[in-house]
């Protein structure tokens, strides 16, 4: 299988191939993780590799792989293998119908042209319960050419009775490194960009392919930037204005609270390494030394518990201007001049 596409999976592509290669394709399968990872990417790979004529059922050695050359191969990246469907559905979630008339109905009708006839499911965890039971069937009596694949964020809000009838793979967050070094491949941008964009995705490629192309993320970088750089000195008009700026950025306040994070690892980082650390912030190394000088210690660890208490807080639906004013009150106190 297409193990590039499929950056930090090859867990899940080494159960696929091996698969093919035995002969023992499941019915079902559930793929489980985070939106970003390349969940439609596995699925459709693994597809595009049951129907490749290299592992055609009387095939007495199959690769596991697709060829990417035969007519179904081509097929499957054109999006037009007849024997390859994908649920869809209009509304704000899969309903009965959709289940009936795409999956139910459709999977009783033989495959077209192929080996298989497979049905990718993506963002089923919004298939209500009903049409869950509406599948259950399809799922515990399927014909011997079936394969369905849910692709899902969250596979706890499938049934028991779902979950017991399919194998669940569930995806990897993928190292740094790995992220790093596609992302400098694929879009050509320095290690900088790339490594702060891959620390800041938590192990997510798509998450970070996001962050090293967005004007956003720049920008929300700076503003904590020259917020934090600024707090030793700064009064309540200075401070006001700093919670107004993050408000702008109230979406993605996850990655805000983890740059201030980052910014207090670095200073760590100086603390005990000196010249020797390697740093997030190195255009800022400057700032990062001179605020190292501020803050001791318990000061850093005082702030860091300061910045989980925000983050608490904001998952609790308290003021967000109030939470960011307390929050840069309680930092600008260990900050010394």
């Amino acid at each position: 299988m297409e193990t590039d596409r499929v950056l930090g999976q090859n867990h899940i592509v080494k159960h696929f191939e091996n698969a093919i290669r035995m002969g023992k394709i499941s019915h079902a399968y559930i793929i489980n993780g985070e939106a970003g990872f390349g969940k439609l990417r596995l699925a459709r790979d693994f597809a595009k590799a049951l129907q490749c004529t290299e592992n055609a059922p009387d095939r007495e050695t199959k690769t596991g792989r697709a060829c990417g050359a035969c007519k179904s191969c081509k097929q499957t990246e054109s999006l037009n293998q007849p024997d390859i469907k994908y649920v869809t559905y209009e509304k704000t979630g899969i309903g009965v119908d959709e289940i009936r008339a795409q999956l139910n109905a459709d999977i009783e009708i033989k495959p077209y042209s192929s080996p298989y006839k497979i049905y990718i499911i993506p963002e089923s965890e919004k298939m209500t319960v009903a049409a869950q039971n509406a599948m259950l069937k399809t799922i515990e009596e399927p014909p011997e050419y079936a394969v369905i694949i849910l692709l899902t964020t969250n596979a706890d809000v499938f049934l028991p009775t779902i979950l017991s009838r399919c194998v669940l793979l569930n995806m990897k967050p993928v190292s740094e490194e790995l992220i790093q070094n596609r992302l400098m491949a694929q879009y050509g941008i320095g290690a900088y960009e790339a490594k702060t964009a891959a620390l800041f995705s938590g192990g997510n490629p798509g998450k970070a392919e996001k962050l090293a192309v967005s004007e956003e993320f720049g920008a929300l970088k700076k503003c904590v930037v020259d917020t934090l750089t600024s707090l030793s000195g700064a009064g309540m008009d200075t401070i006001s204005a700093d919670v107004k700026r993050a408000a702008e950025f109230k979406k993605e306040i996850g990655e805000y609270f983890s740059l201030m994070r980052s910014w207090f690892r670095d200073i760590l980082m100086v603390k005990a390494l000196g010249t020797e650390a390697v740093l997030i912030f190195q255009e800022q190394y400057g700032a990062v030394c001179e605020m190292e000088k501020q803050c001791s210690y318990r000061d850093i660890d005082r702030i860091l518990d300061s910045i989980r208490q925000a983050e608490n807080r904001i998952h609790s639906n308290v003021k967000f201007d109030l939470t960011i004013e307390v929050l840069l009150l309680a930092v600008k106190e260990r900050i010394r001049k």
